[in-house]
């Protein structure tokens, strides 16, 4: 038992802070071994909290990231009947193809205050690119316009980008992505070399920056070339168009565009009263990805918080065990003078103790795991969760040390001193 209080039972003075903290000190240090399983409990709950929440929100950061690489202000139009956004729902209709008309259409400044650029794109399926022995079919083969550049955030880390000259004389050159580089020339040089595509020479003009994967596809394995080059020697001219790119002024007028381009091509682009081509704001994507990734995070965080609560029983069950232990102590400490908040406060404190030394604990847990990368997502800590972890951890300690403290608080100094 611990050595008791040395005022006389006349005394009624209450227990100050420091001594409550140094009895609670010498309570949690008395059972070392006991203590540090306790708080290992409190640990594993504010370290899971943290970790979980910053991989939640690492994951809705990368998939931002994504999303923004494709360009936050873009809609893109594609043929087709089955529609994406607003107005157009799931619908089934018959097939109209998207052509250069569309595109001068969608040009117009009076229809289309709120469209920054217009760029139609067309895909070339079954190419295959060589360059002396080595041969590679990349993924994506597309012919476009200089606007492809800004609109879709692709800028070149070497040579330059299809040019408006390019355009016009139907160029024969290309620009590769970092993919198609190192499987065509390895660490060679290949700006100014000709490749053959489909067995046509095109000269390389420029090198594309690294974009990485976005989750589904690479998106450096990618040639791009002149639309009117792509057209004329790839997929003939009347082949229609994959893709028309609709890059808005600003990100609050996208979907002003959208409906601006949807009122011009519906006339033209009806079948059985359905519009016969689709539509995919990236704006409303990506607010839809915000709004799944932020109840991913929580139910994360909800599953994490469990922990504490097994955390606090744990602390609740040891204060238990240490009440029964110290039932002759407290007898005495009645006895000579305690009073019952004196009781109160002594063990109160060492359940609070218990709680912040463990969430301090998984605090540093948390820091350290969330510097590595868990399954395929480097974790970004958000503030608010070490925060928010630790004070649940203390108020779990604080709510299920109540119990304990009130229990040894409660005893009769005669039953305490009897108890064996």
């Amino acid at each position: 038992p611990h050595a008791p209080s040395t005022r006389s039972s006349g005394e009624s003075r209450p227990m100050s802070v420091l001594e409550s903290l140094r009895m609670a000190f010498q309570g949690v240090l008395s059972n070392r071994l006991r203590s540090l399983l306790t708080m290992l409990g409190i640990t594993i709950g504010v370290a899971a909290v943290i970790i979980l929440v910053a991989v939640g929100h690492g994951s809705a950061v990368a998939v931002q990231q994504r999303i923004e690489g494709l360009g936050t202000n873009l809609v893109t139009i594609m043929p087709g009947g089955f529609g994406f956004g607003r107005g157009s729902g799931f619908r089934q209709s018959s097939f109209t193809q998207l052509t250069l008309k569309d595109v001068k259409a969608l040009r117009d400044p009076n229809a289309t205050p709120d469209v920054k650029s217009v760029t139609p794109v067309v895909n070339a399926n079954s190419v295959t690119t060589a360059f002396g022995s080595a041969t590679y079919s990349p993924s994506q083969f597309i012919g476009t316009t200089p606007g492809y550049e800004e609109a879709r955030k692709t800028p070149v880390d070497a040579g330059t980008f299809v040019t408006a000259q390019d355009q016009s004389t139907h160029a024969r050159v290309v620009v590769l992505g970092t993919t198609v580089v190192s499987n065509l020339f390895g660490s060679a040089n290949p700006l100014g070399q000709t490749i053959k595509v489909n067995g046509i020479g095109f000269t390389v003009e420029g090198v594309l920056q690294s974009k990485g994967t976005n989750g589904i596809q690479d998106q450096d394995d990618i040639v791009i070339a002149p639309i009117s080059t792509t057209q004329e020697l790839l997929t003939g001219i009347t082949g229609g168009l994959s893709q028309i790119l609709i890059e808005a002024k600003s990100s609050k007028q996208v979907n002003a565009a959208e409906a601006e381009a949807t009122s011009i091509l519906t006339p033209t682009h009806t079948s059985n009263g359905s519009t016969t081509f689709r539509v995919l704001n990236q704006a409303s994507l990506l607010q839809t990805t915000e709004s799944t990734n932020h109840v991913f995070t929580v139910l994360l965080a909800a599953v994490a918080a469990i922990s504490l609560l097994v955390g606090g029983i744990g602390v609740m069950n040891i204060m238990l065990v240490t009440v029964t232990e110290r039932t002759r102590e407290i007898g005495i400490r009645k006895a000579i003078g305690a009073r019952r908040s004196d009781v109160l406060a002594q063990f109160l404190t060492e359940s609070v103790l218990l709680s912040v030394f463990g969430g301090l604990l998984g605090v540093g847990a948390g820091l350290v795991g969330s510097r590595f990368t868990i399954v395929g997502v480097k974790p970004v800590v958000e503030s608010y969760s070490v925060f928010l972890a630790l004070g649940v951890g203390v108020a779990v300690g604080l709510f299920f040390g109540i119990y304990p403290a009130n229990r040894a608080a409660s005893l009769r100094p005669i039953e305490a001193l009897r108890y064996e």
